[in-house]
């Protein structure tokens, strides 16, 4: 489900709401915190903004990063940001691929890590395991902070561990899961970069002092950027720093890294089977199903599986090695396959386009103009496009002309003729197109104006 182009944050994985939605509305509002700011990277821009507008919040800001970089570099061009408009500043820095249970709590957990930060200390939530578990790093507990309750240095960060080592470290109730959230001021974070990674920190300033406004983005410098250090904020910072600190949490968390992990924190049937979308189980035990698709899914005599269906992919595997999905990922990729980038349905900032049927010399695609939304002016070199409106009310330039298309009727554009589609109703636009050609790939298209400040 989660795709290059639509990756899990954007999904309702675990809510109704998508885990982007569910991560910013837990701060927003709150007394003494500002509006968030955002960093995505630059294929998601225009659904994150959409995702933030269906649930009205408003964010400070949504930087715009050309390529990731880790979570180190985000972190510095947040806390640069930061510091301009707060010298006295501090960021929770958060995730949005988590889940959260007990948010009073949370909240609370924050407000200490808040009092430790403005103390000068950078630091980090510590989750109390539950089980031995090999997929995430630890940290080793030290002594209790005196005059901030529940707060504790941190003796050290420990790598990912083997099976055995993961069973010491439950025993002993020392160690804890490293969450990968993180609370400091945006002076002692760039103080601590400075020391220990200044030519992180050099890049990232000079990323964001060349960035550009792009409507309503802030787009940093693609060149300077690509220039700075891969590196996550433990390694940059929180390895080295003699300032960290850890607050125990007291919620529930998870990082939601596999299917077994949503199995883990949902709410479960008598058979201890979670059961989602159109699906018949029989003798079915302690699995995740789930029909994404609209198809039936069904299961006979199975234990402790994951069965996930979508349009255009199904997956099978024991709960306890779903993580393995991850190596299946990486063979799509290296065999070129579009399954590991994009779902059947692709989002663009006009709206989205769906293919539904493909052989060799033509596709059709059922396409989704937004209200008041347009495509760019463009052409191919090696195609021509049929479409038909199917609901709504469509403005077409073919070449020198402009027409309107309304319900069941149709055009042609030419393989070489500029043209573009416009809705210019309130309501959704809805038309088949049907592509004639020798090459039908989506990078056939040259752009010559675009609203959305895409490649031209």
């Amino acid at each position: 489900m989660s795709r290059a182009h639509y990756p899990k944050q954007l999904l309702p994985l675990a809510a109704e709401q998508t885990m982007l939605q569910e991560t910013v509305q837990r701060l927003y509002g709150k007394a003494d915190f500002n509006n968030p700011l955002i960093i995505a990277n630059a294929e998601h821009r225009f659904i994150v903004a959409e995702q933030l507008k269906a649930v009205d919040v408003s964010p400070e800001a949504i930087i715009i990063e050309p390529f990731g970089r880790n979570t180190a570099p985000a972190a510095a061009i947040a806390a640069l940001l930061v510091q301009d408009i707060n010298p006295d500043g501090v960021l929770v820095l958060l995730p949005s691929d988590h889940v959260i249970h007990g948010n009073e709590h949370f909240l609370k957990d924050i407000e200490t890590a808040i009092q430790s930060a403005e103390d000068g200390k950078l630091v980090s939530f510590g989750i109390k395991p539950k089980h031995p578990e090999t997929g995430y790093g630890y940290i080793h507990r030290g002594g209790n902070v005196s005059n901030i309750k529940g707060c504790y240095e941190i003796d050290q960060f420990v790598e990912k561990p083997d099976l055995k080592t993961a069973e010491e470290f439950l025993k002993s109730g020392e160690y804890f899961w490293n969450s990968g959230m993180f609370v400091f001021s945006a002076s002692t974070f760039l103080q601590e970069l400075e020391k220990h990674e200044p030519t992180l920190l050099k890049h990232c300033r000079n990323a964001l002092n060349n960035s550009q406004k792009d409507l309503d983005f802030v787009r940093i410098d693609d060149e300077t950027f690509e220039a700075c250090p891969s590196a996550s904020i433990d390694y940059a910072v929180m390895e080295k720093t003699s300032h960290a600190r850890m607050v125990e949490a007291h919620f529930g968390w998870n990082d939601v890294g596999a299917w077994a992990s949503l199995w883990d924190i949902s709410e479960r049937d008598d058979h201890g089977n979670v059961a989602l979308g159109d699906t018949l189980l029989r003798d079915v035990k302690d699995s995740y199903i789930r029909s994404e698709g609209g198809k039936l899914v069904t299961a006979i005599g199975l234990n402790d599986m994951i069965i996930v269906s979508t349009d255009d992919a199904i997956v099978v595997s024991p709960k306890n090695r779903a993580a393995e999905t991850k190596e299946l990922v990486s063979q799509l990729l290296d065999t070129g396959r579009s399954e590991a980038v994009h779902h059947p349905c692709v989002h663009r900032p006009w709206g989205t386009y769906q293919n539904i049927d493909e052989e060799h010399r033509f596709k059709v695609k059922r396409i989704v103009v937004k209200p008041g939304a347009a495509l760019s002016l463009q052409k191919h070199r090696h195609r021509s496009e049929h479409w038909v409106v199917v609901k709504g009310c469509a403005v077409v330039t073919r070449g020198q002309e402009t027409i309107e298309l309304k319900e069941n009727e149709s055009t042609y554009i030419p393989s070489g003729m500029v043209h573009r589609l416009e809705n210019p109703t309130d309501a959704d636009l809805h038309l088949i197109e049907v592509q004639v050609g020798d090459y039908l790939g989506e990078d056939d298209i040259i752009r010559l104006e675009d609203v959305y400040g895409r490649e031209i």
